[in-house]
């Protein structure tokens, strides 16, 4: 399997394109801050994942600014801290402060050259404009979990992006998926048909950070520690042949 065998780069945005990990923990300072101790990055990240995961399940149909609303209100709960409504709401309204990955608007910017661009998200669509305008790139469809009314792991947000592709002219040979989160991607994903690539930011930490450990050991047909990676091994693929 090579990269130039596709046609289509469908991308997980929040964990690949933008660091989300960074943007969820500065988001979650003012209300670590009311801690009587301090809770260390990752356990803060681990247990966002936890509340994430559980409140998409729960409300699969809430917007996703509304959600992050909801898991701020979980997590001051547990902490057993007072935080007001505005706190809650700010957080609900961070996404757009994250920050992209240093190498991902250059790198799509490659990509964009040599394939279509599609974005499935757990985003709500507002939420992921401002974090597009971070991405300096357009892309050539965009579909959220707002529009699916699921949040991925969920097998129906693969389904509805494979439908709306095949209805472009893009059956599912023409497809790598391209994400970090093994749980959120690669394991549907995969399950769905799909080839993936892995977009592995956490190659040198412990633990799945932000999100839930996957259900087992998902396929994994390409591996690069970064997007640049990825654009720079299509690079020498093209200079290859």
């Amino acid at each position: 399997m090579k990269l130039t065998d596709f046609k289509v780069l469908t991308f997980d945005c929040y964990g690949t394109l933008i660091d989300w990990e960074t943007g969820i923990f500065t988001a979650l300072k003012a209300l670590l801050a009311k801690l009587p101790k301090p809770l260390a990055r990752d356990a803060a990240l681990e247990n966002f994942a936890r509340h994430e995961s559980a409140q998409e399940v729960e409300t699969p149909t809430m917007v996703y600014s509304a959600l992050l609303n909801a898991v701020h209100r979980r997590l001051a709960r547990e902490w057993n801290v007072a935080a007001s409504d505005g706190e809650h709401d700010a957080f609900g309204q961070s996404v757009g402060e994250w920050p992209a990955f240093p190498d991902s608007a250059e790198a799509l910017a490659y990509l964009k050259r040599h394939y279509k661009l599609v974005i499935l998200s757990n985003v709500d669509r507002a939420s992921f404009a401002r974090s597009n305008a971070r991405l300096g790139v357009t892309f050539d469809a965009i579909y959220t979990a707002q529009d699916i009314g699921t949040y991925k792991p969920d097998a129906r947000n693969f389904a509805f992006m494979i439908e709306k592709l095949a209805a472009l002219g893009h059956p599912k040979r023409d497809i790598l998926h391209t994400a970090q989160s093994l749980f959120h991607d690669h394991a549907p994903a995969t399950a769905a048909g799909l080839a993936t690539a892995w977009i592995d930011r956490r190659h040198d930490q412990q633990g799945w950070g932000a999100t839930m450990a996957p259900p087992g050991a998902p396929r994994i047909d390409l591996r690069f520690t970064s997007l640049g990676a990825m654009a720079a091994a299509h690079r020498e693929a093209l200079q290859a042949k």
